[in-house]
């Protein structure tokens, strides 16, 4: 039985920080191609991305090429969810409370998600071509299961990094009975990052309308 590969991060130069969650990190085997598999369920649940309190829960998620994600609306008002940008584009158009909707994430890639409705929501989708990936917990580790000993290209993402930064952090790994860790990946946060998009059409979201009535 393969015994499971770990890794844990840190962001450098970022300060001190008591969540250092939703790193993600795939291993894209280099001696033998991925297994050829469909995207398993798992336990016996289809993956979700909830809308509620006009936010997603989860904010991100990791799932294989395949993978089919439903999208239910736990809001007591509708919402639009699109991807109009990397990764799967795709627009749920606008559904109503209690309803749901769902996307197949059938290539690989980075899909940021909104609401054409709500400015502050926004979600992330990475969909990677192998078994061997995972997310980093609020302290930093992460732990990825059943790694068969080989060569590995390891990738990182995070969300708040520079494009480039990241793919300096991109390197060949071997997995063995005498090396089974990946080490510390230092991230580093973008000083600029911003969370400000446009919505679905290109242009500004209309503020929504002031409470009350007021007299001229």
């Amino acid at each position: 039985m393969t015994k499971p590969g770990t890794a844990a991060h840190q962001r450098g130069a970022a300060g001190n920080r008591t969540d250092e969650s939703q790193v993600v990190v795939w291993l894209t085997p280099l001696d033998a191609p991925a297994p050829n598999e469909t995207a398993t369920v798992a336990n016996g649940k289809v993956p979700e991305l909830v809308q509620r309190n006009k936010s997603f829960e989860p904010h991100t998620i990791v799932v294989q090429v395949g993978s089919l994600i439903q999208f239910p609306n736990k809001d007591p008002f509708f919402h639009n969810i699109f991807s109009m940008y990397d990764g799967k584009r795709f627009d749920l158009g606008l559904y109503e409370a209690g309803t749901s909707r769902s996307v197949r994430f059938d290539r690989p890639g980075v899909s940021f998600l909104f609401c054409n409705i709500h400015a502050e929501m926004s979600a992330v989708v990475i969909v990677v071509d192998t078994p061997y990936f995972a997310m980093s917990d609020r302290s930093g580790h992460l732990m990825i299961p059943d790694v068969p000993d080989g060569r590995y290209q390891m990738h990182v993402w995070y969300e708040r990094s520079l494009p480039e930064s990241l793919k300096g952090l991109s390197r060949v790994v071997t997995i063995s009975n005498k090396m089974r860790t990946l080490g510390p990946i230092h991230v580093i946060d973008n000083p600029n990052y911003t969370f400000a998009h446009k919505n679905k059409y290109g242009e500004d979201y209309v503020p929504p309308p002031s409470e009350g009535y007021q007299h001229p």
